[in-house]
């Protein structure tokens, strides 16, 4: 498929299902990162520190009133078993809004947040830390996958299975029931797994965790930012111990485990559909360059919980053309992109459910098309 990027997208950026399936151009792109720079307006670039701020303690104060309102409403007037009911309508809303302050906290990771950097460090480090997630661990694991976007050699996450390695497991799993199953146990324990053992990370030669100071995804000079992150998350399990024997470990999972896990299923969903899809090709070290993987994401529509996630679903393929631009100037910017973007532009606004379930079944591996001779790889579902 040539390149075809001066082709104009839709006005407004929406595709039909089978438009979206339409697989992305491949060949170089007939602009330059510079090109979609100057199409931004300048200041989409600028990054304001009260804004910033603004929209995480709208997020904290917000997730305060829900827990202020579930800890003094939920039992004293809802009778049993209703006060189950709202206990889980609790968990369901706090967990969105507590993955938009895990957004504005990955802003930090990118030094979106601000212009100070030992500012979005300690933000990054306090909000990421109060979710579990180690601040700088993941920040430059994070990196690195931005750096390395669909190369099937080096990006350091989500890295595509080819046929030869689908073991049998996978196989017996290829039907709607097991599909679905398979998606549980991702959102479940998916993120904490990749986190403690690499699970669907780059394979690295020895045991990999971003716990781990020694850890192969680790410098020498990183080494002491791994240790900060470390005694950080032990710090916040001391609390949440200490708050165990104080208040009991029910109350401490319906306020805080319960919306974790939401929060941790929301981040896994995110980021495998903005970077799973039919359309979109992966490279090997032939053909793979730093522009064409990065336009290898597709943006996605949540709704209302576009806001909520401070649209880092929406607007994701700017983000990583652009990671420094703030949230707030995500969606202007990519507007401004589209025009000449054309048809490297992706999106798809499949319902997420019906989305979920499609690229569960199209997705499971990667290979060439027969007879291709260039370094590009494609989903398949045919074993």
């Amino acid at each position: 498929m040539g390149a075809g990027g001066r082709m104009s997208a839709p006005s407004n950026g929406k595709k039909t299902e089978a438009e979206a399936l339409r697989r992305a151009p491949h060949d170089k792109p007939p602009f330059t990162i510079g090109d979609l720079k100057k199409a931004i307006p300048a200041h989409c670039f600028d990054k304001s520190l009260i804004t910033s701020f603004r929209y995480l303690i709208q997020d904290l104060i917000m997730a305060y009133a829900l827990y202020y309102v579930a800890t003094n409403y939920i039992d004293q007037y809802l009778p049993h078993p209703l006060n189950y009911l709202g206990w889980a309508a609790y968990i369901a809303v706090q967990g969105c809004v507590l993955t938009g302050a895990w957004v504005v906290g990955h802003e930090c990771d990118h030094d979106a947040f601000s212009d100070y950097g030992w500012i979005n460090d300690l933000v990054g480090l306090v909000v990421h830390s109060s979710l579990l997630v180690p601040y700088f661990s993941w920040k430059i694991s994070h990196r690195r996958h931005h750096a390395n976007t669909q190369s099937l050699e080096n990006d350091e996450v989500y890295v595509p299975r080819f046929k030869s390695n689908i073991r049998n497991y996978y196989k017996i799993m290829n039907n709607p029931p097991g599909r679905v199953l398979v998606w549980l146990i991702t959102l479940l324990i998916g993120f904490p797994l990749y986190l403690m053992f690499n699970v669907s990370g780059h394979k690295y030669e020895r045991w990999t965790s971003h716990y781990d100071p020694h850890s192969p995804l680790y410098t020498e000079r990183e080494r002491k930012q791994i240790i900060v992150s470390d005694v950080a998350i032990l710090a916040v399990l001391y609390g949440l111990y200490n708050l165990v024997l104080a208040k009991g470990f029910a109350w401490v999972f319906c306020v805080y485990g319960g919306p974790l896990l939401v929060v941790n299923m929301w981040f896994t969903l995110i980021t495998i559909l903005n970077h799973t899809h039919p359309s979109l090709p992966y490279y090997d070290s032939t053909e793979w360059d730093w522009l064409r993987g990065a336009l290898c994401t597709v943006d996605r529509d949540y709704g209302i919980l576009n806001k909520v996630f401070h649209n880092v679903c929406n607007a994701h393929v700017c983000h990583h053309i652009f990671s420094m631009i703030p949230h707030y100037h995500g969606l202007e910017a990519t507007e401004a992109m589209k025009p000449l973007l054309g048809n490297y532009y992706q999106y798809d606004g499949t319902p997420i459910l019906k989305a979920m379930y499609r690229e569960m079944k199209e997705c499971i591996y990667v290979e060439k098309d027969e007879g291709e001779t260039k370094g590009v790889y494609w989903y398949r579902k045919e074993f």
